[in-house]
């Protein structure tokens, strides 16, 4: 399913993707991915989701590949075709919201990803809208979005009870 997933994304990064300045949306492409890399680091022990697939053996290879390919195709266009205006920023903002929860939700339904650790779709709704809300920050204003993704992952880790002891 991941495979399928990614290759979506890369055709349609192919079409809809400015990769003619790659250069300036790579910073965020990073911040996007060292994100997730914080997650299943600090979260190794205490998961709250997990990936599952037919072909890719493990959430490691399954996330990897999200990261090369998904998030920096989605950086791309996202940041790439990032409207003016606040209304076609928000329809913009729903859109790829809704893209990336309607992948989940599927996802969740079929079984390739299960939430564990009081996890669940709505705490994913979340977590989506904030991501989508910080790319176009961190891409305007890098440090102002990592004073907020810090307040986040503390918030996160309290609410979710997670320990320095739970971590590897």
């Amino acid at each position: 399913m991941y495979i399928i997933i990614n290759a979506l994304y890369l055709i349609a990064g192919a079409v809809w993707g400015d990769w003619r300045n790659w250069r300036q949306y790579y910073p965020t492409i990073l911040f996007f991915i060292m994100g997730d890399f914080l997650y299943n680091f600090l979260l190794y022990n205490k998961s709250m989701w997990l990936f599952h697939d037919l072909i890719l053996p493990n959430h490691t290879m399954i996330t990897i590949l999200a990261m090369v390919v998904s998030y920096s195709v989605t950086v791309l266009i996202y940041l790439g075709r990032f409207p003016k205006g606040w209304k076609k920023r928000s329809l913009w903002f729903l859109l790829w919201s809704g893209i990336y929860l309607s992948i989940e939700y599927i996802n969740s339904k079929l079984g390739f990803i299960t939430y564990h650790n009081g996890w669940n779709m709505w705490w994913s709704v979340l977590f989506t809208g904030i991501i989508f809300f910080i790319l176009p920050i961190h891409h305007k204003r890098p440090l102002l979005a990592w004073l907020f993704s810090i307040i986040i992952i503390i918030s996160l880790l309290t609410i979710f009870d997670v320990k320095v002891s739970d971590m590897k």
